[in-house]
């Protein structure tokens, strides 16, 4: 069958984009715990970089999970496939000249490390929201933690399935020591000269 597909060559290219937008595309992808704050953080980010006209979109669980990955449960192999969808759909906004964001747990070094091969390095760039599992679960925002305790979520990580820390991360944010405001500016400063490097 993959021979039969033989991909049309479009007029309007990324680099038309990146002109037309003032700004390079790029994949900034927030891991850690559920609870860690990674949304909430990803959400200022997006609001700071939108403020400076930048164009973004936010990929996390609940636009995912409800949608093109609504098939996948939480076993080891769909996290796996869940990550490679999301990367792929996140190298087709990249290609739309997107500041792409996105806030999920990706607890296995090897799915993150393939996220980085399909988007490719230069377009990829890991946020490690270091929050403790104890912190994370008094936080408790979604209620998950508690189910996971009483026997109701199996896979549950942090608890019951492994996550694999981020060993050299772009930024890590300890979220019990830095404020939100503080986290989202820092990454915004860390990315700025990136979104004008030529491609």
């Amino acid at each position: 069958m993959a021979k039969n597909i033989i991909p049309h060559t479009y007029q309007v290219a990324l680099n038309d984009r990146i002109k037309t937008n003032g700004h390079k595309s790029l994949l900034l992808w927030f891991t850690g715990l559920s609870g860690s704050g990674k949304s909430t953080i990803a959400n200022v980010v997006e609001q700071k970089l939108f403020q400076n006209d930048i164009k973004t979109y936010t990929l996390d669980g609940d636009n995912i999970r409800k949608g093109i990955n609504k098939d996948l449960g939480f076993s080891p192999e769909d996290r796996t496939e869940n990550i490679r969808r999301i990367a792929e759909v996140s190298k087709l906004m990249i290609d739309a000249g997107l500041v792409v964001l996105g806030a999920f747990v990706s607890p296995y070094k090897k799915d993150r490390e393939n996220i980085k091969s399909i988007v490719k390095d230069v377009n990829f760039v890991e946020i490690f929201i270091n929050t403790s599992v104890e912190e994370c679960e008094r936080r408790d925002v979604k209620g998950l933690y508690k189910k996971a305790r009483a026997g109701e979520i199996k896979n549950m990580t942090g608890i019951s399935a492994p996550y694999e820390a981020p060993e050299n991360p772009d930024i890590e944010i300890k979220t019990e020591n830095e404020s939100i405001e503080a986290a989202a500016q820092r990454v915004v400063d860390f990315i700025t000269p990136k979104l004008s490097e030529l491609q």
